[in-house]
């Protein structure tokens, strides 16, 4: 196991210097799940909410949080991201919907947090525009699902 990046010799929290790393394209892929009622969920997809359409509103969030990143997370490094792309799957069966973030860069460092931070405040989107309708959603198993790119390439969960 690797040490911590983010801790110098001192136990003390440091940004990492990438400066001597290589530039390589990096992408990252992460996803979540909100649950809700039924009734909710068909609300959404037929697009009978008062707030207006829920996933469009979602993924601008989404997309925002990603490149909002390093002003949320404090050792996460500002980046210029080249693509951010957020999705949604309507899974009626499970009574969920599925959030999917797509970062990508050509860059010195990864961009797996800004793939989470994207799933997260899509999610967290979805819950406050719904939550006077359903206030007992679930937001769920938020993480990452693969990474490309750098000097460790190219990882995927199993």
């Amino acid at each position: 196991m690797t040490e911590f990046s983010h801790i110098n010799a001192d136990g003390e929290a440091n940004m990492v210097d990438v400066s001597g790393k290589a530039i390589s394209t990096r992408v990252a892929v992460a996803e979540g799940f909100v649950l809700m009622q039924a009734e909710t969920l068909k609300l959404i997809r037929d697009g009978g909410h008062h707030k207006g359409d829920v996933l469009a509103t979602a993924r601008i969030a989404g997309i925002q949080g990603a490149k909002r990143c390093p002003d949320l997370i404090p050792l996460c490094h500002p980046l210029m991201l080249s693509k951010v792309q957020v999705d949604f799957e309507l899974q009626d069966t499970k009574n969920r919907i599925r959030i999917t973030a797509l970062c990508k860069l050509d860059g010195k460092t990864g961009v797996e947090m800004e793939a989470l931070t994207a799933v997260s405040v899509a999610a967290l989107t979805l819950f406050d525009m719904c939550k006077a309708v359903d206030p007992g959603m679930i937001i769920e198993d938020i993480k990452v699902l693969s990474k490309a790119g750098g000097k460790t390439g190219n990882w995927e969960r199993s």
